[in-house]
């Protein structure tokens, strides 16, 4: 960072932190599935905060000063002095290359021009935890422990995430009807391996990390992070939207959701905002945050919050809008939500975001320093801080349509770039990387409208048809993304590398995983509880194989899981190998297609530690199929195949051959066939550092001629 840049980041984290000392104390918190809330002593982080705000103000001089001598020594050996990674999850480069060559992405075709476009490696499986983490590291699943966005509890079978992990504090003190914490929740990122960026830090070199998935909750390193994936709202849930309407919702259920029915009283609406149970009262009652709406025209509303007011209009979101949940005299969480009325007669419909944690007064880190979140928001305004912030689920049950969850993913894209050009502005020297997600989601729900054989194509809303175009739009806006990037990587010192984590493909057809296990005599059901998720429905003593999550098959094995009945030597292995060949075989009789393009043994394609953590086969599908809705929450159905008729059409859950990610690179690439748990290696290299012997990956060779690719960088600009 420049002197002027360093005086405006503390100046904004000594107001910050004035201004909370001042203010009641607030509730230092964590939300996690199941975990609930743990308090520390508000005021000791308060004022811990004031004081390390104050050295950092009065020692910046001399830090500064120490920071550019051991800077110049740092980058000796560094064949570039700042390296940029612009990642857009789920780029597609077929998509790309057609749209290059149709004359729409002309900033991507002058980096292909001016450098390098190649396709690149995924992981096995290619789905963003998996190879993000592998990004990170630079190093094969098997090593870095994360297989899944979910994996099963093996005591109870229940899907939990496999990412992180809470624990609550063990003892409460009682006061009343409150109870205290004793300690704090412990929070552990169950990713294993050492990120790149930190192997860097080690060696004086400063990064700027944002948004990139698997980096919940922040680990220290030398630099600046904001988390992403797997950072949970205010209910602890990974996004979970609220539906307030007077229509009787009793017997309707929003998968991802929740509905609320309210009452319109001369045309005023009193309702709640809910978190999670409140940790701090002993009766468990939920977290609420009172607010009210007042129908003020046919096509808008007042709202109330928070002792605050904002209006309110048909088909718009509102702005972040603060909401304070009281945990206890004095104490506070805070979120922020957007509001969206979605009509006011003949009945009164609303929808809530998923509440996120407020930036600027985080009830759990969100961001390494904690501070850095902050920062942001007093920059640019409050932000979305929820791991998988677009709402694909309130699409898919309808409650927002095409446009309006069109709007709120470049809203929050918009969000990132103003944080991404700031890390870049402020970080002349080292490394830069942001992960831009609106790829991945427009793709995800609106591939049925370039896929004439799906099943959800049929029977659109005329009124979205409008959004037929959205991928085609979408590549065009990233395209521009790039171009701006282009003009902040101008110099010749700068390498600039354009990302994605895998590619994409139609998801048609989902497979029910658990039935074949079923009609295979792998699996047994009791019948009177078929229909119910988490794998409720199951016979453990009579089972020896079953699937949960989006990946793979887990074997009932003694010993392992609480109630196995498989033994873990012979019986395992020859029972991998028999379902891993029969379902090799699965055949779609009434597409008279293959579903399945190849079953991985775990055992075999993971090296490391970690490798006995994986489900015990790794299912590669065909074009078209992935494991269907019902098998990823571990219920059990009658048919093995099912259409996929929800706007996520789009999917990249199949085999990894299929779905390669993209690589853009300003400079040439002497490869022939890059991976993407290369680029970390790549990265370390070009600063000049070894690249550890326990990565996998290995340092693609980028030509060093910087005169050239500045040269070639002014004229693509």
């Amino acid at each position: 960072m420049r002197k002027d840049s360093i005086l405006r980041y503390y100046k904004a984290v000594f107001c910050f932190t004035l201004l909370c000392f001042f203010l009641p104390g607030t509730a230092q918190a964590y939300i996690g599935p199941g975990a609930g809330f743990a308090v520390a002593g508000s005021f000791f982080v308060m004022f811990t905060a004031f004081i390390s705000a104050m050295a950092a103000l009065l020692t910046w001089p001399i830090r500064y000063i120490i920071r550019a001598i051991r800077g110049r020594k740092a980058f000796a050996r560094a064949k570039c002095k700042r390296f940029v990674v612009l990642g857009l999850d789920g780029l597609d480069p077929n998509l790309a290359e057609k749209f290059m060559q149709e004359g729409k992405l002309p900033n991507f075709a002058k980096l292909k021009e001016q450098g390098t476009f190649s396709k690149l490696h995924s992981t096995i499986p290619p789905i963003s935890p998996v190879a993000w983490s592998s990004f990170q590291t630079g190093s094969n699943p098997g090593k870095h422990n994360i297989f899944d966005f979910l994996t099963r509890d093996k005591q109870n079978y229940f899907p939990k995430l496999s990412s992180m992990e809470i624990n609550a504090p063990k003892r409460m003190l009682n006061i009343g009807k409150y109870q205290i914490p004793i300690g704090k929740a412990n929070m552990r990122l169950l990713r294993k391996g050492k990120p790149f960026w930190k192997t860097l830090g080690e060696h004086g070199i400063f990064s700027n990390i944002l948004r990139v998935p698997i980096t919940f909750p922040p680990e220290k390193f030398k630099g600046l992070q904001i988390s992403a994936m797997c950072v949970p709202d205010m209910q602890g849930s990974q996004g979970t939207f609220s539906f307030y309407t007077t229509q009787d919702m009793s017997n309707i259920e929003h998968t991802g959701g929740k509905n609320y029915t309210v009452t319109r009283n001369n045309g005023t609406i009193k309702s709640d905002l809910y978190g999670s149970e409140n940790p701090l009262r002993k009766d468990k009652s939920m977290m609420k945050c009172p607010f009210m709406i007042t129908i003020t025209g046919k096509n808008s509303a007042k709202l109330e919050i928070n002792g605050e007011t904002h209006d309110l209009k048909t088909g718009e979101y509102s702005e972040w809008v603060k909401a304070d949940f009281k945990l206890a005299p004095t104490m506070s969480a805070h979120g922020i939500c957007r509001f969206l009325l979605i009509s006011t007669e003949p009945e009164f419909q609303l929808y809530v975001t998923p509440i996120n944690h407020d930036p600027e007064n985080p009830s759990m880190p969100i961001s390494y320093p904690s501070v850095y979140s902050c920062y942001f928001a007093k920059l640019n305004g409050s932000y979305a801080t929820l791991g998988l912030a677009e709402d694909t689920w309130a699409l898919n049950e309808k409650v927002l349509n095409d446009k309006t969850f069109l709007e709120q993913t470049w809203q929050i894209d918009n969000e990132r770039e103003k944080m991404f050009f700031d890390a870049m502005d402020k970080t002349k020297h080292g490394l830069v990387v942001c992960v831009f997600d609106g790829t991945d989601r427009i793709q995800h729900t609106f591939w049925r409208y370039i896929d004439d054989k799906h099943p959800a194509h049929a029977g659109q809303d005329p009124a979205d048809i409008q959004q037929r175009d959205a991928i085609e739009q979408l590549y065009i806006k990233a395209d521009g993304l790039v171009g701006r990037t282009m003009e902040k990587c101008r110099d010749k010192n700068t390498v600039l590398m354009v990302i994605s984590d895998h590619g994409f493909n139609s998801f048609r057809y989902g497979v029910d995983l658990n039935r074949w296990l079923e009609e295979n005599g792998y699996l047994k059901v009791i019948e009177e509880k078929r229909d119910e998720k988490y794998c409720v429905g199951i016979d453990w003593s009579q089972t020896k194989a079953f699937s949960i999550g989006l990946t793979g098959i887990f074997l009932n094995i003694r010993g392992r899981e609480s109630q196995g009945i498989v033994d873990p030597g012979q019986e395992a292995a020859q029972l991998r190998d028999e379902i891993a060949a029969k379902l090799s075989e699965l055949h779609d009789a009434k597409r008279n297609t293959k579903a399945i393009k190849q079953v991985y043994n775990a055992l075999k394609v993971y090296k490391g530690p970690y490798k006995t953590e994986a489900p015990d086969l790794i299912v590669g599908y065909h074009e078209g199929y992935r494991a269907s809705w019902d098998t990823a929450v571990g219920k059990v159905t009658k048919e093995v195949f099912h259409d996929n008729t929800k706007a996520w059409s789009g999917d990249h859950c199949i085999d990894q051959s299929i779905v390669p990610g993209v690589l853009f690179c300003n400079r040439k690439v002497d490869s022939e066939n890059p991976r993407l748990l290369d680029i970390g290696p790549t990265v370390l290299d070009m600063f000049g550092v070894d690249v550890p012997s326990n990565m996998d990956g290995k340092a693609l060779k980028i030509t060093d001629d910087k005169e050239t690719a500045g040269k070639d960088s002014d004229k693509a600009a």
